[in-house]
């Protein structure tokens, strides 16, 4: 299938359907805004264990350089407030590359806390990190969550000076739903249908690279087993409010492989050994490969999808992350 020949109506389709779901009753299907604290790393260590018992946990990390705000708000919807987290390396000299770390947890559960111990490990390496909060399907729908981190790039961006970053040199990383997040904001840049409401900002939404750690590209690609509600509804289906099966227009606008482009930015995969947690990865590459954008894929043998957060995994996915960003962001 050639997605990238389809992107207009996908767009098009994807724009009916997401005003649609604000007048259809089912839009309300698993809004319970009640916490799901279904995906933590803890739960993921449990469930990791049992088959890899070689895994341990990454302590939490300090280093004597970085520093850590919290609870710092990069926008509002009324009285609703949206966090993030920042670390940084109080003795940098030149500005930094700013990476955006977006949890996982099939867009439903997880929690911006889950990646501190990355971002430590690459604040000391000479970044900033940012671990934004984002409105899971538990609280709001697609398209939601892409508004809210497309608000935090602007952010980011917006704060640039105060934190001593390269305003080119930003860039979406994430695990798992994260990861599919990431790839969004790499492939729908400043497009007007996914910036949501944009006030007191000439700041642009776009990233210069992406990260991708076992996060999807297409939720319609025949690889992704995403949108089975044979036994349980899927996530994907709480999230955009529909089955794959009722809306498949929906489900493929949702989708990153539908909007890679020639504009997209040098891209990383980092995987696990479990395939369907990248589906769609291969043609995503090559249509980047197509336009002359740079890409890498790095796929641990024999790994668990939680792989990243935890020993012995942790310090080379770190490693590929330094690697990877030293690379497209030298001068």
């Amino acid at each position: 299938m050639n997605f990238q020949n389809k992107n207009l109506s996908a767009v098009i389709i994807g724009v009916c359907m997401i005003f649609f779901q604000n007048i259809n009753a089912q839009y309300l299907k698993g809004i319970t805004n009640v916490k799901d604290t279904s995906f933590t790393n803890a739960s993921a260590f449990k469930k990791t264990l049992k088959y890899f018992p070689q895994t341990t946990r990454v302590p939490e990390l300090h280093f004597n350089n970085v520093m850590q705000k919290t609870d710092i708000t990069y926008c509002s919807y009324g009285k609703r407030k949206m966090k993030s987290d920042v670390f940084y390396d109080k003795n940098a000299q030149k500005k930094q590359t700013a990476i955006i770390i977006i949890h996982g947890g099939g867009w439903r559960s997880g929690s911006r806390q889950q990646h501190h111990q990355m971002a430590q490990k690459l604040a000391s390496l000479g970044y900033v990190c940012f671990t934004p909060e984002y409105r899971l399907s538990t609280e709001a729908l697609f398209p939601a969550a892409i508004y809210d981190l497309k608000a935090c790039i602007r952010w980011v961006r917006e704060n640039a000076v105060k934190y001593n970053i390269n305003p080119d040199q930003i860039t979406a990383l994430g695990f798992s739903a994260g990861g599919e997040l990431a790839a969004f904001m790499g492939t729908t840049a400043n497009m007007p249908l996914f910036e949501g409401v944009v006030t007191h900002s000439n700041s642009k939404s776009q990233v210069n690279a992406v990260v991708s750690i076992d996060g999807t590209l297409s939720f319609v690609h025949s690889e992704s087993s995403e949108g089975d509600d044979s036994k349980n509804i899927s996530a994907g289906t709480y999230w955009l409010g529909y089955s794959r099966k009722d809306s498949p227009k929906l489900w493929e606008a949702a989708s990153p492989l539908s909007y890679v482009n020639a504009s997209t930015p040098p891209t990383l995969f980092i995987n696990s050994s479990i395939a369907r947690m990248h589906a769609g990865r291969d043609d995503y590459r090559k249509v980047l490969n197509e336009n002359g954008i740079y890409s890498e894929v790095h796929e641990f043998e024999n790994s668990p999808h939680s792989f990243c957060l935890f020993n012995p995994w942790f310090e080379p996915t770190i490693q590929y992350i330094d690697n990877f960003l030293t690379k497209i962001f030298s001068t």
